[in-house]
């Protein structure tokens, strides 16, 4: 097991939403003076040059790479080339000058989105390879199962330590809650809550509601990803999530109740539904470093809302 203490760790993505949670976690295994977080308006982590000298000032013995260009079905299918370029170029130049550097680790965090379209629920790991992701989203999602393809090969002609981790959908607290480029719970939360606060009598949603989704609190992840850290160097994929699926309609549902939404829900069956289902084998993951989600659904999107509910308030004030 790897003593996170004793190694300098470049979390890339640390001031982002699922690093914040990354960061806590660190901090309660007593690191703090250890990590570095290249912030983007620094660092711009798609330049070789930049990762170059991050490499040469930082001296890192573990990276955790969670930094990734991100945002719900919209926002992909608004930007497939800028999606699969940014995150392409961030993971392979990084993975690279990492093992040039002499960097011991690299945690690659990886996305449900590279799971093909039509995968046998629940999704295993072996079916990765098993056909093309879905359509909105490809991009993304190949651009980060390269990755994993890295990964390997590295290990096979270096004998580099990369793992690769497949997160769930995430949600919780300090999720982004733009309309624009959110994805489908904090889209949902603001929704409901802007029209239950305007009286308007109707939300619209996209799809027809159908299709099913698996969500993760970040708390959870973050912790999953830092057990894959300290205890897990092997060259297999490995899913992080809960195993419970729920469909769009159910969730929307769900959220009007906790939200105190009492309208209708619209469903606009012009716009597209995505993945038909998203639904996890997380057994290597207990399996291979003792990991499994603590958090309920259902708690989690309170502390979800109730998060989004004090700091909108706290904004208009």
């Amino acid at each position: 097991m790897t003593s996170l203490r004793d190694q300098k760790i470049i979390v890339t993505g640390g001031g982002g939403f699922l690093g914040s949670f990354v960061m806590a976690g660190l901090a309660k295994r007593g690191c703090v003076d250890n990590v570095y977080v290249p912030r983007r308006a620094q660092w711009d982590l798609r330049d070789r040059d930049q990762i170059v000298r991050l490499m040469r000032e930082q001296k890192p013995d573990l990276i955790l790479h969670l930094a990734a260009v991100v945002g719900g079905i919209g926002a992909n299918r608004a930007n497939p080339g800028k999606y699969f370029y940014d995150n392409a170029i961030m993971g392979i130049q990084l993975m690279e000058h990492a093992r040039r550097h002499g960097v011991g680790k690299f945690v690659a965090l990886g996305t449900i989105c590279a799971y093909p379209k039509f995968t046998p629920v629940p999704f295993a790991e072996a079916d990765l390879w098993s056909g093309y992701p879905e359509e909105t989203n490809a991009p993304y999602g190949l651009a980060k199962k390269m990755m994993l393809v890295q990964a390997q090969a590295y290990r096979e002609q270096y004998g580099y330590n990369a793992i690769f981790l497949l997160p769930v959908n995430l949600y919780g607290p300090r999720d982004n809650f733009e309309p624009e480029s959110s994805h489908v719970i904090p889209a949902l939360i603001r929704k409901c809550i802007e029209a239950r606060d305007a009286g308007r009598p109707e939300i619209t949603v996209w799809g027809d509601g159908t299709p099913t989704r698996e969500f993760l609190y970040a708390a959870d992840a973050a912790e999953g990803i830092l057990l894959a850290t300290e205890r897990y160097d092997g060259p297999e994929p490995v899913n992080l999530g809960t195993s419970r699926e729920i469909t769009i309609r159910d969730l929307a549902a769900l959220i009007a109740r906790e939200t105190r939404f009492t309208g209708r829900i619209v469903w606009d069956t012009t716009k597209p539904n995505g993945q038909p289902r998203r639904c996890l084998d997380t057994r290597r993951a207990k399996e291979l470093f003792g990991f499994e989600a603590r958090t309920s659904f259902e708690e989690g999107l309170r502390e979800t809302i109730a998060w989004y509910e004090q700091h909108r308030k706290q904004a208009c004030h």
